[in-house]
């Protein structure tokens, strides 16, 4: 039997040389091994790399898409690149997920396709898709209308054999092609008639399902439209463009026994009303705007078709929306619509909007209905030829405004379009929509055909997954917000000894300007509008910006195309 060493009285020097000594002893009997042989069953594969996706199997197709968000997390719609943002845009998020689900095929630039791994993000680029948008809403603005046309894959199936035979071209001329190759443009065979028909609608991609999956739950694909007139443009086609605004009143919490004196909080809705009837027609609108020198714009006439206050009714509410009644509320249904503060909303309809303009348009209301101005306000801004500078005034704020729909009416209807109000439905007038938009649950184009479901059930539109359900979580989240903070501002208000005028004078010594935003502005001593310092007219502010950049002044008039509404 072997004895076992007492390691312990060894001193450091003999612990060494025992430890090379058996180093030495296991190198001649031990076969060395350059890594362990894995557990039996517990082999795995290296993953595969993915298949690269070749665009070139697939044909393409020009569509419009209809889709609405929430701005509050954005940086605005439009992308700029190279110019980095603490927020993403939401023209961005769009990009990215039609990349996601590979509907988009864009042009690269040469060493500009961005990174290809799973932490790496490409550059955002439309060159190749024939991409154009109808409108760029600002920082903080929503949209629930905007629209853009782009060229996206099809199903339809590519007849390479066909279209090869038919054409006489070489294969290697449809490799890497991205244009539209259509089954209308294959010549009529016995071969042909045993496909199956193609319908561009039921049987195309369920492209609101696919790119709602891969948005963010406040960016929401509502409609897309398959049949797009000639050269469509998403920003010349459209005609009109309608913004609205919503308000409360009072605007803002009033003092108590102060209710008719200027800025207590409460609005005159009459006074506003008159104001926003003097926007419509054609005006220089140069006062209501934000000067951008570099787009040297000469012309400021807009023409505005409809303008005007308009309170939010019962069948506006969230509640009708869902099909809640007084039946599913128990006998209450009509004291839905009843609230206090009351909403309301100013909506202003027009062909094409300056930068910032709705956003003065709304500050200069708020002036009027809070009693620090008369509605002649209105008539001395638009008067350029006595007010060539617009004087100094905030515009209001961005997180009340909606770029609420795009309307593309049929070219051969514009001219008998008929814009005048028509009382107190004339926010309902304007032109008429001419695309034939399939919305999102519709039978023919609005669903998902691959999923095997009852009508209405998981169609896109309500249930697991749909966009009401997606919608609902949002609104029910602010709205529960809504009801505590309420509640909390009622226990407040009942609590202690009832307050009056004399008690909370010391907060009238300085006049309150409300401008959309959850807290008036305190102003000191309120000045009127037209005695405030007036900035410079556009022709010196573009003729100073034009001799700094060496640029030809006067340029040749342009059409306006403007349609930052913001």
């Amino acid at each position: 039997m072997a004895t076992t060493e007492d390691y312990t009285t060894w001193t450091c020097e003999s612990l060494i040389s025992r430890i090379h000594a058996l180093e030495s002893a296991l190198g001649l009997t031990q076969v060395p091994t350059t890594a362990a042989s894995p557990a039996p069953g517990r082999f795995k594969k290296p993953p595969k790399a993915p298949k690269p996706f070749n665009a070139s199997r697939y044909s393409t197709r020009l569509i419009a898409l209809k889709f609405a968000y929430l701005g509050g997390a954005y940086n605005g719609f439009e992308h700029h690149a190279n110019n980095s943002t603490p927020l993403p845009t939401v023209e961005e998020v769009l990009w990215r997920a039609l990349r996601k689900v590979r509907l988009i095929f864009p042009d690269f630039p040469e060493g500009k396709t961005g990174g290809r791994g799973r932490d790496e993000q490409e550059e955002v680029c439309w060159e190749g898709v024939e991409y154009s948008k109808c409108g760029r809403t600002d920082k903080g603005v929503s949209a629930f209308g905007q629209v853009v046309g782009l060229r996206v894959r099809s199903a339809r199936p590519l007849l390479k054999a066909k279209v090869l035979a038919s054409t006489g071209a070489d294969e290697n001329d449809l490799k890497g092609t991205q244009d539209e190759i259509a089954m209308d443009d294959v010549p009529p065979d016995d071969s042909t008639s045993k496909e199956p028909p193609f319908d561009p609608v039921k049987d195309e991609l369920p492209y609101i399902q696919m790119l709602n999956r891969v948005l963010p739950s406040d960016i929401r694909i509502l409609a897309w439209c398959p049949n797009l007139p000639p050269n469509f443009s998403a920003r010349f086609n459209c005609r009109e463009r309608r913004y609205r605004y919503f308000f409360t009143n009072p605007a803002f919490a009033p003092l108590p026994g102060n209710e008719a004196q200027q800025g207590s909080g409460w609005l005159d809705i009459e006074a506003m009303q008159s104001a926003a009837k003097k926007y419509e027609g054609l005006h220089d609108f140069r006062n209501f705007c934000k000067i951008d020198a570099s787009k040297q714009i000469e012309n400021f006439e807009r023409r505005i078709f409809n303008a005007g206050i308009h309170r939010v009714e019962a069948e506006d509410q969230p509640a009708s929306l869902v099909g809640v009644g007084a039946e599913a509320n128990g006998g209450l249904g009509e004291q839905l619509s009843t609230s206090t503060p009351q909403l309301y909303w100013f909506e202003v309809r027009g062909s094409a909007f300056l930068w910032h303009q709705v956003r003065h348009l709304m500050a200069v209301l708020f002036l009027v209905g809070q009693g620090w101005e008369q509605p002649e306000l209105v008539d001395q801004l638009l008067d350029v030829s006595t007010t060539p500078g617009r004087p100094v005034y905030d515009m209001a704020s961005d997180v009340p405004l909606v770029l609420w729909d795009c309307i593309f009416p049929d070219p051969e209807r514009v001219q008998q379009a008929d814009h005048a109000g028509d009382g107190e439905v004339s926010h309902a007038g304007g032109y008429e929509d001419g695309l034939d938009w399939v919305y999102v649950g519709d039978s023919e184009g609005g669903q998902d055909q691959a999923k095997k479901n009852p009508p209405g059930v998981e169609d896109g539109k309500y249930g697991r997954g749909g966009v009401m359900d997606d919608l609902w979580v949002l609104w029910r989240q602010r709205k529960m917000e809504e009801i505590l903070a309420g509640s909390l501002m009622n226990v407040v208000r009942r609590q202690g000894k009832p307050s009056r005028l004399r008690d909370v004078d010391f907060a009238l010594k300085s006049d309150r300007v409300y401008d959309g935003s959850e807290l008036p502005r305190t102003v000191g001593t309120y000045n009127d509008v037209m005695q405030r310092e007036r900035m410079e007219s556009p022709d010196v502010v573009n003729v100073r910006y034009a001799a700094r950049k060496g640029l030809q002044y006067p340029r040749p008039r342009r059409a306006a195309t403007d349609d930052i509404g913001g």
